[in-house]
């Protein structure tokens, strides 16, 4: 393996890892650094981390880390994520959500629709979020369309968010005067 391959996997499992630090925070509120190292570690090895080094100095050097860059805070003998530290992790876990575009489109039109009740408001808001962010166009409310095939995003989110009755994915032929889709996406 050359020396910039090498270099790029250190940087990936910093990334990683610091974001496992962030997420056990989200996921558990402020908890003391002992309970951060063990969360953090049962996170990671539920990846493809196993071959990282398990130890404690790991995660707390990380958790500095993202202390100096501000994105967590140490208080009472606690860690609790920063603003911006969920700014960061938001941005992270948007970036699983991105679709590729092949060159040519095939003509047809992927629909997504969405009944999630008003109880479950955030929820609706964050599947709002993730299509916005994946470039999808809002054709009505609970209702959007992308051009290229993306079942593959569609499934993470129902698989994240647990929405999956809640989610329909269509793969559409044909749609109403689409003409004003085709140039939101460039597509004439």
């Amino acid at each position: 393996m050359g020396k910039l391959e090498e270099e790029n996997k250190k940087i990936v499992r910093k990334t990683r890892l610091q974001e496992a630090v962030l997420i056990t925070l989200a996921s558990g509120g402020r908890v003391g650094s002992d309970e951060v190292i063990g969360r953090t570690l049962d996170y990671l090895l539920d990846t493809d981390f196993i071959d990282y080094k398990r130890n404690k100095e790991v995660v707390k050097s990380a958790a500095s880390r993202l202390r100096s860059r501000g994105l967590i805070t140490f208080s009472d003998g606690k860690y609790s994520l920063a603003k911006s530290g969920r700014e960061i992790l938001d941005k992270w876990q948007m970036s699983r959500y991105s679709i590729k575009q092949p060159r040519k489109w095939d003509g047809k039109w992927r629909v997504v629709i969405y009944d999630i009740p008003h109880k479950k408001k955030a929820l609706r808001e964050r599947v709002r979020e993730i299509l916005s962010a994946a470039q999808f166009k809002k054709l009505q409310n609970s209702v959007w369309v992308y051009p290229h095939d993306c079942e593959d995003v569609i499934g993470l989110m129902k698989t994240d968010l647990g929405v999956g009755r809640n989610l329909l994915y269509m793969i559409v032929d044909q749609i109403e005067d689409d003409r004003f889709l085709r140039m939101d996406f460039n597509l004439i």
